[in-house]
């Protein structure tokens, strides 16, 4: 959750710097320009007020030696040479009074005559467009010399940017590094609140998993994070408390159930063996009530053994699978000589985290279940393997096997097929192996076997079991 969320910050916050940087740096080229630009109108305007006086140049009778003029030239040549920005005064007929550098006229077209023009009209030329610190634009600015109310001078210069636009890139990298700093600042909070909103959540989302796969006994740590999530532990919690009360009095029923009703079966059963003493021997109806007895008997025996292995820890230890699963082969051998059924199996020395005697019981149900549904001279393999993090054994028979629909509900507790209601058994003993495997981390599962028949494959974890 962390990986979507902190994405999504970082995005939104650089968004939001985005949105004050751009604004402020198109601000601070902006008032750089501006600067320049009065300066620029305080020196056309200067320059306007010495040309006032030597507007008599632009007339066909004016002289070189005016001194008023001379002085012009002088200011504007002084002008180009400290500060490099050329500047001129030109008359209305284009005629250009005084130039510095002498070099500099008004051209046909472009910016400065477009300035010159306007200011012919008695108004300062527009200021000019922003210039960016990529371009290589000059800043042109013209004034009206106006006498009498009428303009019969222009005041032009034409700018260098080079200045400027350093001044407006330095402006930039300065807003740049503190945009910087503030996302690397924004992204530190951004952990820092990511990690204490979410923490709670990784914890009961661990607390989950470990209920989800049997751990009852856990619970959220007390932790930090919004009081919202903290409620919602403290509410975890004591759902979970509910719930292993309730699970836990469910298995205490049953336990106590079964051993209650043991007694009073026990003392049934022998009734009916005395009841049978004195019937004809062979009669059919007291030979179908004493089978359903012991029937009744198996049942309330494997109630007892389920209540007992939803309620036990397993006691994992290191187990040489393949030694074990020979011992359950070797044991289940004559049953399976004696129905005519060839038990095969090939066991290398596989380790792995069991309890011995759980899967000796998982074993010996499936072992049990393979041979009691697989017809007379067909085979059951056993074979034991490592497959990654797990060991497996897996029991393949030759039976009638099981239909989709069937092997979804293989495993549940009471649940027979159809098929095979005439078998002997109650439907508890796989219920009993998958539960008393999953207490140590292991699993039990079903599939089809080609071209007919089950494979039951046991699993246990290679590795221990985490603290």
């Amino acid at each position: 959750m962390r990986t979507r969320l902190l994405p999504l910050l970082i995005v939104l916050m650089a968004a939001m710097l985005l949105a004050l940087g751009i604004p402020l740096a198109v601000s601070v080229a902006a008032a750089e320009q501006q600067d320049v630009v009065v300066d620029r109108i305080d020196d056309t305007a200067r320059f306007a007020s010495l040309a006032q006086f030597v507007t008599d140049a632009c007339s066909s009778t004016a002289t070189s030696t005016d001194e008023r003029l001379h002085t012009l030239s002088s200011e504007l040549a002084s002008y180009y040479g400290v500060y490099g920005i050329r500047a001129g005064v030109f008359c209305r007929t284009d005629i250009p009074m005084a130039t510095a550098p002498p070099t500099f006229y008004l051209p046909e077209l472009g910016v400065i005559r477009d300035a010159f023009d306007e200011a012919k009209l008695s108004r300062r030329s527009h200021d000019p467009k922003q210039v960016w610190p990529w371009q290589r634009n000059r800043l042109v600015v013209a004034s009206p010399v106006i006498r009498d109310g009428d303009v019969v001078a222009v005041v032009v210069t034409d700018s260098p940017t080079g200045h400027m636009r350093s001044r407006i890139l330095h402006g930039w990298l300065v807003i740049g590094a503190g945009e910087i700093a503030a996302m690397l600042l924004a992204v530190g909070a951004a952990l820092r609140l990511t990690g204490w909103v979410l923490r709670p959540v990784r914890v009961l989302d661990a607390t989950t998993h470990a209920i989800a796969s049997g751990r009852l006994k856990s619970r959220v740590a007390a932790a930090g994070g919004p009081p919202e999530l903290r409620r919602l532990a403290g509410a975890f919690n004591e759902m979970a408390d509910n719930v292993e009360e309730v699970l836990e009095q469910q298995r205490a029923f049953v336990a106590d159930a079964s051993h209650q009703l043991r007694n009073p079966l026990a003392a049934l059963l022998l009734r009916i063996e005395l009841l049978a003493l004195e019937l004809p021997e062979g009669n059919e109806e007291i030979a179908s009530v004493r089978t359903e007895g012991k029937r009744l008997a198996e049942v309330l025996d494997d109630l007892l053994d389920l209540a007992l292995a939803e309620h036990t820890e397993a006691d994992l230890r290191i187990t040489d699978i393949g030694g074990l699963t020979a011992e359950r082969v070797a044991a289940w051998t004559p049953t399976a000589e004696a129905k005519g059924v060839r038990l095969v199996a090939d066991c290398p020395a596989t380790t792995a985290w069991a309890d011995p005697i759980t899967l000796s019981s998982a074993l010996d149900a499936v072992i049990d279940n393979a041979i009691k549904f697989t017809p007379e001279d067909e085979t059951v393999e056993v074979v034991v393997a490592a497959d990654g993090a797990v060991s497996k054994v897996v029991v393949t028979d030759n039976g009638p096997g099981l239909t989709e629909e069937e092997l979804a509900r293989v495993g549940d507790r009471f649940w027979r097929s159809g098929r095979h209601q005439n078998i002997k058994g109650s439907g508890l003993g796989l219920s009993i192996s998958h539960a008393l495997l999953a207490a140590g981390g292991g699993d039990i599962s079903y599939g089809p076997h080609e071209p007919h028949g089950l494979t039951v494959t046991v699993s246990v974890p290679r590795s221990g079991p985490t603290v």
